[in-house]
């Protein structure tokens, strides 16, 4: 029982580390699928996390860290865009130096606002956090562990922002395959050059990517100080943008095998966090430090094993000039 009991709250925890990723991948998605580089997707995420979390202290609204975290995320990307579609700019270094602006620019103005060593207050206080929901009868269900508690603790027990990822799967799917928004952004990121001689902007649908981008890098962070945590810390992505960026390529830029990239990357870091201190047979204790590189580890198997099948968008990192 025991063994279950791990298994189902194993799953858990996983469901939860994968809804930044997934937030974070489906973003990169939209703009990588426009044919523009989306490696700001940590900064992106930082800078929600740290927005939310600064102004859902200081109004005790989570709701109004939500709409700060997607407006930093937002104003970020409008700079990425100016920088890569405006400007043509280099897509790789205009995304690096946004996260590296953002790494040092967030615990900067967290230490002159809060004076707290680079951090936010810690969000204790009635409405500052996403809490969970708990579904009817889910206290009742947790009683009788099958299938009771795979209801109580799977399904029940998430808060908004999770359930509202599990929803972006397919609702991005039938955005990307089944209107047309979708049938551009995915042409324009294979051939700008048809979509530009059929009258339609590809400097728009570009910058459209990226916004959506924005917004979803906006959840993800606020998830991570307002959801996930209680408060902002200094590099408190610890590279999941990059992460989500694998799970991005690993699931060759469509929708259900980037959540599945996503769960499979975020088991292992459930695992990791349940392995700390426990001794295994014919192993003993494993150091903490390889079970804290264990997500890592697998990211570069697997991206070592599957990237040379996955074939990117035909146009991605080329910025477009309009033929005259």
């Amino acid at each position: 029982m025991e063994t279950y009991t791990l298994i189902v709250l194993t799953l858990a925890a996983t469901i939860r580390v994968a809804t930044p990723l997934l937030l974070a991948a489906i973003a990169g998605m939209f703009s990588e699928r426009s044919g523009v580089v989306d490696l700001g997707l940590e900064g992106k995420m930082l800078g929600a996390a740290f927005a939310a979390a600064a102004v859902s202290a200081a109004t005790g609204s989570a709701w109004a860290g939500l709409g700060a975290g997607i407006a930093a995320a937002v104003l970020l990307a409008l700079l990425l865009a100016f920088a890569t579609v405006s400007q043509r700019g280099n897509q790789v270094v205009a995304a690096m130096a946004i996260n590296i602006m953002v790494a040092g620019l967030g615990p900067t103005l967290a230490l002159a606002w809060f004076n707290l060593g680079g951090q936010t207050p810690q969000l204790d206080g009635p409405g500052q956090r996403f809490t969970s929901l708990v579904w009817p009868w889910a206290s009742t269900a947790a009683e009788h562990p099958f299938p009771g508690l795979l209801y109580a603790q799977l399904l029940s027990g998430h808060n908004l922002i999770v359930y509202a990822a599990a929803a972006l799967v397919p609702a991005s799917a039938w955005v990307l395959f089944r209107t047309r928004f979708g049938l551009r952004l995915r042409a324009v990121g294979e051939n700008p050059h048809a979509v530009d001689t059929a009258g339609i902007s590809v400097t728009g649908l570009r910058y459209q990517a990226i916004l959506i981008s924005g917004v979803l890098c906006g959840v993800a962070g606020t998830y991570l100080s307002t959801a996930a945590s209680a408060g902002f810390t200094r590099d408190m992505t610890a590279g999941k943008g990059y992460l989500a960026l694998a799970a991005l390529i690993f699931g060759k830029w469509k929708p259900y095998p980037t959540l599945f990239a996503c769960l499979l990357f975020a088991f292992t870091d459930a695992l990791a966090s349940r392995l700390q201190g426990v001794a295994l047979p014919l192993v003993g204790v494993i150091p903490v430090q390889a079970i804290l590189a264990l997500p890592y580890v697998l990211t570069v198997l697997l991206l070592a094993g599957f990237v040379g099948k996955a074939t990117a968008p035909a146009a991605i990192g080329v910025p477009y000039a309009k033929e005259k």
